[in-house]
């Protein structure tokens, strides 16, 4: 790609916002540069978008402000990221043929994949993202959610899955941080400029992932983080991982929209359940209700089954630690429920009370002295120490 192709991008994204489906149209059909030429001259195919460009375009000159961009990231240390680099993340392309339900604002109308990333981080975008899967949540988050949060960033790190969210606070930074203290790698997708990072009090956060993962946004230098770009940035992050876990969202949180664009492109679309008493808990489990394809996770590796290899990465399945008394078989566990809680009984006593003959009696209460059950006494037998029967007699 030129370099005037690429300063074309830039200044598309500033003129239109990112995703504007048909911005992305007249590239594919036209090239960047065709593109600018277009919309610069008054031609957008659609009023709204004309009215924005002129608009946009009052406040300075779209070429100028891209070169100015570049310049301020290459000052920075990052750098811009196109489709025809060899970096650029593919799974992005999918974002042709995302469409919401229903969708009437423009934030999910206006669902087109990237023209261009600006990134910062020594990792290749398109390899960081290879094996990826997003976690998000509430930026209010409750103690719960966090440590879930910290346990599957720590989890899916360790064992080499790129942890990808949104720099926020809560859920994003717990997921980030978890990451981070196992040594594996994440990615935090901006919706605003990556040399101001947002919200401010993550600043730390996002120079720790700046030296070990990557920041990455579709804004230039200098974008301020609107509350509509946050929407728009979501498609990103759900469609560039292989699925999505949500933790902890409240009824109207926009981490619910990213599952809600993971579930539109096709991704594996994932929930940790909640105390039914949260309402950091309503949202996710809506979701959980409303979408059969949403699965309901609780840890590592139940999202790797999701996730990962098919047949390869099964989550174990859930079972209590094994006790002696699951090594019994029907008559075995009857003539330990027939012993008395005290004192001992002889075996014919016992093997009425259970209702066997005596020679399974014996046989049984030998196993049962092997299991550390029961204990042969001069008086008969007795329950050992801790090995009281479900419903004593």
């Amino acid at each position: 790609m030129s370099d005037d192709d690429r300063l074309a991008r830039v200044a598309l994204t500033w003129l239109t916002e990112p995703g504007t489906r048909s911005v992305h149209r007249l590239v594919e059909q036209l090239g960047a540069g065709g593109a600018l030429e277009l919309l610069l001259d008054g031609g957008a195919p659609e009023e709204r978008l004309r009215a924005a460009v002129a608009a946009r375009g009052r406040d300075g000159d779209a070429r100028a402000v891209a070169a100015d961009a570049l310049a301020r990231a290459a000052r920075l240390g990052a750098r811009l990221v196109t489709p025809t680099d060899g970096e650029w993340p593919a799974t992005v392309e999918h974002l042709r043929r995302l469409a919401l339900p229903g969708a009437t604002r423009r934030v999910d109308v206006e669902t087109a994949p990237p023209l261009c990333f600006w990134v910062r981080g020594g990792w290749p975008l398109g390899d960081a993202l290879d094996r990826a899967v997003s976690v998000v949540g509430a930026r209010a988050a409750t103690p719960y959610g966090v440590h879930v949060a910290t346990e599957l960033g720590y989890g899916l790190a360790d064992r080499d899955w790129t942890v990808v969210s949104g720099g926020a606070f809560g859920i994003d930074a717990a997921a980030h941080r978890g990451a981070l203290n196992a040594g594996g790698l994440t990615v935090a997708v901006l919706a605003c400029g990556i040399d101001r990072p947002y919200p401010m009090g993550n600043a730390a956060l996002f120079d720790r992932i700046g030296e070990a993962g990557l920041l990455v946004s579709e804004w230039p230098p200098g974008a301020e983080p609107l509350r509509p770009r946050f929407l728009v940035r979501n498609r990103v992050i759900a469609a560039a991982t292989r699925g999505t876990v949500l933790v902890e969202a409240s009824a109207r949180s926009g981490a619910t929209q990213t599952l809600n664009r993971a579930l539109a492109a096709g991704r594996h679309a994932m929930v940790v359940p909640g105390p039914v008493t949260s309402a950091m808990s309503v949202g996710a489990h809506e979701l959980l209700r409303e979408h059969p394809s949403a699965r309901l996770v609780t840890g590592v590796a139940h999202v790797l089954e999701e996730v990962g290899r098919i047949g390869a990465d099964l989550a174990p399945p859930a079972r209590a630690p094994q006790r002696p008394r699951d090594l019994l078989d029907d008559e075995a566990t009857q003539v330990l429920e027939s012993m008395p809680r005290r004192g001992a009984t002889g075996v014919d006593r016992l093997a009425a009370r259970a209702g066997v003959d005596v020679r399974t009696a014996l046989r049984k209460l030998s196993l049962l002295e092997e299991l550390g059950l029961v204990r042969r006494r001069a008086d008969g037998y007795a329950l050992a120490t801790g090995a009281a029967p479900a419903s004593g007699t």
